[in-house]
């Protein structure tokens, strides 16, 4: 552990949730950013401790487009937005995992060093106020879930026949043929699997999909 005035570094999930576990019983407004499901908070259950509390918690959550590709994952995001009253958005834009807490207190997670998550604590009130300034545009921009999730419906179906055939190089016309579409909806259907993964290209989407656990 390395210590400043303002920005405290740990060294692995366990430490961190000595440092600020029992936060989450008290927090009153939580703005939460990640990339998937499998957060520190949701592996040791403190984000349940404040979402216990509906009714006296603000709780806003930023995920990652690709994980509504998942239907397992769909399924949880919404019973994180039903279940507890969470505002939930998506965004196609990489996200670093970040809570600010009360606009008091940033948790940051950072790289694996030697098989350990480093994680910044901080409370130095401008740099606070600064990450939730960007937490805040980040939310602007993002899309309410029930309307991004009604937007991947289909291709949701689709992605994993579709990915398949773009791993194994399949070309645009015989993959069409292959799901029973025309070849412009199969490049339509791509091209939304794309953008649901934040991809710029049919590789980086492989890449970004494996990452997910989606092939």
């Amino acid at each position: 552990m390395r210590t400043s005035d303002a920005v405290t570094i740990v060294r692995g999930e366990e430490e961190l949730f000595r440092r600020v576990g029992h936060l989450f019983s008290t927090v009153t407004d939580m703005a939460c950013a990640a990339n998937d499901l499998a957060t520190w908070v949701a592996a040791h259950g403190a984000g349940e401790l404040a979402e216990r509390r509906a009714g006296q918690v603000r709780i806003r959550k930023i995920y990652r487009a690709g994980l509504l590709l998942d239907p397992g994952s769909a399924q949880e995001l919404a019973s994180i937005r039903d279940r507890h009253g969470a505002q939930v958005r998506i965004s196609t834009e990489d996200l670093n995992e970040t809570i600010v807490m009360d606009g008091r207190l940033v948790i940051l997670a950072g790289d694996l060093t030697a098989g350990q998550r480093g994680y910044s604590v901080i409370t130095q009130p401008e740099t606070v106020q600064g990450v939730m300034s960007l937490f805040e545009a980040a939310w602007r921009s993002a899309t309410d879930l029930a309307v991004f999730d009604a937007r991947v419906s289909e291709i949701r179906r689709l992605a994993p026949a579709v990915l398949d055939l773009l791993g194994s190089g399949v070309k645009d016309e015989a993959a069409a043929r292959t799901l029973g579409l025309g070849v412009r909806t199969y490049r339509r259907r791509v091209a939304e699997l794309m953008a649901a993964l934040g991809a710029e290209s049919r590789f980086q989407a492989g890449v970004r999909a494996r990452e997910l656990g989606l092939v």
